[in-house]
């Protein structure tokens, strides 16, 4: 909220009303894009650490380990995949269903919704049928490295398209600096009049719809 705040009193004192609603635009499409790294390098962390905790719970398994010794060594894991494995680990503590405590934890985590959702799977199915746990979780584990590990290469080759998009994106601005060189003064005519407040609004519409089209289909392509 501050930071739209401060992009649109700023756009105000530039360019009037329009420069205030394109100001707050362009801050919101900033923070929302800031957002979004944040959260898909927090979720890749979370997923690398889950992974981890899988295969220390994997060979304590197949070494003896009762089910709920296991979960409990989730103490001596990182500090995110404790965050999302208390919860599970408080319930074989206490006795209580751990399939249940993790797809508890799934509805709270949508970004983790899937890799907790298997691991339910996993546990409710080895309790039921006697299945392997370890044999399950090593599945579970398994996965969860392929997918991190194969969405950083591609997160890698993308470089490219990203730094085209940037590119595109400071087109625009581009043009202004050089239609101001050039003494065409395209800042006075988007700053005075109803006709350039539209069109300074417009234009910064579409820029941000673009910015936002264009980190669609980049973030499409990492698997989650």
């Amino acid at each position: 909220m501050i930071p739209a705040v401060a992009g649109a009193l700023t756009g105000l004192l530039l360019a009037g009303p329009g420069g205030a609603l394109a100001g707050g635009l362009i801050a919101a499409t900033v923070r929302r894009r800031h957002a979004q790294h944040t959260a898909a390098t927090a979720a890749t962390a979370t997923a690398t650490e889950l992974a981890d905790a899988l295969r220390r719970m994997t060979d304590e398994l197949r070494a003896g380990a009762h089910p709920a010794a296991a979960l409990e060594g989730v103490r001596a894991d990182g500090p995110r995949a404790r965050t999302v494995l208390a919860g599970a680990a408080a319930s074989a503590r206490l006795g209580d269903g751990v399939p249940a405590a993790l797809e508890r934890e799934a509805e709270h985590r949508p970004a983790m919704a899937g890799d907790l959702t298997r691991i339910a799977g996993a546990w409710a199915l080895a309790e039921r049928h006697g299945i392997p746990l370890a044999d399950l979780l090593a599945g579970a584990h398994s996965d969860i490295t392929w997918r991190v590990q194969y969405g950083r290469r591609v997160h890698a080759q993308l470089a490219g398209p990203r730094a085209t998009a940037t590119v595109l994106t400071f087109l625009p601005v581009l043009g202004l600096i050089l239609g101001q060189l050039l003494g065409a003064d395209p800042v006075a005519v988007l700053r005075d009049g109803w006709l350039g407040q539209v069109l300074l609004v417009i234009g910064v519409g579409l820029i941000a719809a673009g910015v936002g089209w264009t980190g669609h289909i980049l973030r499409a392509a990492v698997p989650r």
